[in-house]
C-alpha cells in the first residue's frame, strides 16, 4: 500500500478550487485518476437506473451484494461495458460483536464461514455477469478484518476496495488496494449529501496529496455513492463533477479494471 504524505487541507472549496488543482496537474505533465464506485446494488432498480443514466459512458463500478442478487440485473448491465461489477461481501449482514462497529467480516469470524462466503460470492457473480464481474471485493461499512486477508487470493480475489486510512494496514503481495476517498453521503445526519464545499474539499485534498506524492500515478481519487439513498443534490453535485473532469486536459475517470491491473 502506498502511504501518501499528510497534507493540511481546507475544510471548505468551491468550483475554481478543484479547477485550479487539475491545472498544477497539468503544469506538472501529470494526469489525475478519479474513479467512482457506487455501493449496494442488487436489482435494477428506479434508481439504479437514474445513477446509470448520470453515468454514462464514464467507468462506474457497481458493488454487487451476491446473496440478494436479482439475475435479471446482469441483462441490464450487459450492455454497459463501462460498467463493472465488485463483488459486496455476501449477505450485507452485520455480524459484529454487540458494541462494535458494524462489519461483516470482523475478527471474531471463524476463517472457514468467511472463506466459504467469499468463494460463494465470486462464483454467483461470475456466473450472472462473466467478464464483466472483477475479482475485487467491497466490504460491507468498508471494514474487513486485518486477520482474515489471507483468505481473499484463496477466494480468487485480487483487490480490496474500503474507505481510505493512513491507519490502514498494508496488503500483501498479489492484493491490490483500490480505495475510495470521498463518500458523498451525511450518513450521521439525514443520509443526503454532504454538501459541495466539503465534497469539493475532500477530492481536492486527496488530488492535492497525490500531486505531492512521488507514486501519485498509481492511485486515483476515488468517490464513493450509493444509489439507493442518493438525492437531487448529490446527483447535481456528480453532474458537475463529470463536467468538469470531461472538459479538463489534465482529468480523467478511470476504471476498476485499470486499477486492478496496476
Amino acid at each position: 500500500m502506498t502511504v501518501l504524505p499528510r497534507v493540511t487541507a481546507a475544510t471548505t472549496a468551491e468550483w475554481p478550487d478543484l479547477v485550479a488543482e487539475l491545472d498544477r496537474w497539468g503544469e506538472a505533465g501529470q494526469i489525475a485518476n478519479l474513479w467512482w464506485r457506487d455501493d449496494d446494488a442488487v436489482a435494477a432498480t428506479p434508481e439504479l437506473n437514474s445513477l446509470l443514466r448520470l453515468a454514462g459512458e464514464v467507468p462506474l463500478s457497481l458493488a454487487v451484494i451476491p446473496a440478494g442478487l436479482d439475475p435479471d440485473l446482469a441483462g441490464v448491465l450487459r450492455a454497459m461495458p463501462q460498467v463493472a461489477v465488485l463483488q459486496h461481501g455476501w449477505r450485507h449482514a452485520n455480524h459484529a460483536p454487540a458494541g462494535a462497529k458494524k462489519s461483516e467480516y470482523p475478527a471474531t469470524r471463524k476463517a472457514a464461514a468467511v472463506g466459504a462466503e467469499l468463494a460463494a460470492g465470486r462464483e454467483r457473480l461470475m456466473a450472472c455477469f462473466a467478464a464483466q464481474s472483477l475479482p475485487v471485493l467491497v466490504p460491507p461499512w468498508n471494514r474487513f478484518a486485518a486477520e482474515l486477508v489471507p483468505l481473499l487470493m484463496k477466494s480468487g480475489i485480487a483487490g480490496l476496495s474500503s474507505m481510505a486510512s493512513h491507519a490502514a494496514s498494508a496488503l500483501p503481495a498479489g492484493i491490490a488496494a483500490i480505495d475510495v476517498h470521498v463518500d458523498l453521503t451525511a450518513w450521521k445526519s439525514d443520509r443526503g449529501f454532504i454538501g459541495a464545499a466539503a465534497a469539493l474539499a475532500g477530492v481536492i485534498g486527496h488530488l492535492r496529496e497525490r500531486r505531492l506524492a512521488s507514486a501519485a500515478g498509481a492511485i486515483a481519487t476515488g468517490i464513493l455513492t450509493h444509489h439507493l439513498v442518493m438525492d437531487r443534490e448529490t446527483a447535481g453535485f456528480l453532474d458537475r463533477l463529470l463536467a468538469t473532469v470531461d472538459r479538463h486536459a489534465a482529468a480523467r475517470w478511470a476504471s476498476a479494471a485499470e486499477l486492478l491491473a496496476r
